[in-house]
């Protein structure tokens, strides 16, 4: 823990807000551009599979659960949970899993379809720009891009560690026909490139029908009310900061907020994250402010101007800007349209706009 703090030298703009030494930092090292993302084409075990040779992972912030170890992470430190990301063309597969913490998916562009069960046929959800789904934990999942046009979704994933993928039975039998074999580790050894199976390492034993049987069986309909769709969200905005009329947040995932003034949203079980989508009208600026809790925004539409620990960024679609714990920020919309952005607030019980 540092004692000492410092005014940062801002001609005024934080009159009253002191910075912890360990929050100054290089802000432009906390901005992801949607142009510099690193994509991995070879992430997972299911890299080569007929219809998923195309897809591309990122890792944006956190160590995500890709099994290559050639992922790039563009954002290491931990923040309670991870911002990836997947883009995927026209008709590109991601094969059925389950995932040990929560995993929310928020459309930025393309047509997506979810499809759920170990063979993807217990039900399927269409889902589009601006909405969201968050997929409980231990039940099968894949989705696919079912869209004319490229197609880009964030990924938030909970806890520091999110642990493992589990794999659908088939998908280890098309792994092993197309040489990659995952390990006990999580690893993925690629033999077709000529790697071998370290001899103190075992393969991950392929799931069995047991396995299977003792995850949890969501049908379409349950997983629709797994779903905000950006039509329905002006319906549930809220004004959180008085001293901004501009500034419109609206609850997606959490429980209710009395510090922020907010009611729970429509997927209030534990995620150990909140989610809330902003729309900060033309010509609105907030007050400064600082929050006690790890704040994500991934811009959606418009653009957005963070002012920081004295540094002013701008964010454009598809950028995404972690925001140093206390640092004191100020958001901005100096354009003629409305800036949409969903935030990421790590704990389940934020502590509230100060």
């Amino acid at each position: 823990m540092h004692s000492k703090y410092i005014w940062p030298n801002t001609g005024g703009l934080y009159p009253k807000m002191a910075v912890a030494r360990d929050t100054i930092r290089d802000l432009e090292a906390r901005l992801v551009r949607y142009k510099d993302l690193i994509p991995c084409r070879s992430a997972f075990i299911d890299t080569r599979t007929p219809g998923s040779q195309q897809k591309e992972n990122f890792t944006v912030i956190g160590p995500g659960v890709a099994e290559n170890p050639e992922q790039h992470v563009h954002i290491g430190e931990p923040h309670g949970f991870n911002i990836g990301a997947a883009r995927q063309p026209p008709g590109c597969v991601n094969s059925q899993h389950s995932h040990e913490t929560a995993e929310v998916f928020i459309v930025h562009s393309g047509r997506w379809g979810f499809h759920l069960g170990a063979d993807a046929n217990d039900g399927t959800v269409e889902i589009g720009p601006g909405d969201i789904i968050s997929i409980p934990i231990h039940v099968f999942r894949g989705f696919s891009n079912i869209g004319d046009e490229t197609g880009f979704m964030f990924a938030v994933l909970g806890g520091d560690d999110p642990g493992r993928v589990t794999w659908a039975p088939y998908v280890f039998d098309q792994a092993q026909a197309h040489g990659l074999v995952l390990l006990e580790s999580g690893r993925l050894i690629d033999t077709a490139k000529g790697e071998a199976i370290p001899v103190d390492a075992n393969p991950m034993p392929p799931t069995t029908a047991e396995d299977v049987a003792a995850l949890r069986q969501m049908t379409g309909e349950d997983l629709e009310k797994c779903v905000v769709r950006e039509a329905d969200i002006g319906t549930i905005e809220c004004h959180p900061l008085e001293q901004c009329p501009g500034l419109f947040e609206a609850p997606l995932i959490g429980a209710d907020s009395d510090p922020d003034r907010l009611p729970a949203g429509r997927m209030d079980w534990s995620h150990g994250f909140h989610v809330r989508r902003l729309r900060l009208a033309s010509g609105a600026s907030t007050p400064v402010f600082r929050r006690e809790e790890p704040e994500v925004l991934m811009l959606h539409r418009g653009e957005m101007v963070i002012d920081c620990d004295d540094t002013q960024i701008t964010l454009r679609a598809g950028d995404t800007f972690t925001t140093p714990v206390n640092s004191p920020r100020r958001y901005t919309n100096t354009q003629t349209q409305d800036a949409l952005a969903f935030v990421v607030r790590g704990t389940d019980h934020p502590a509230g706009y100060r």
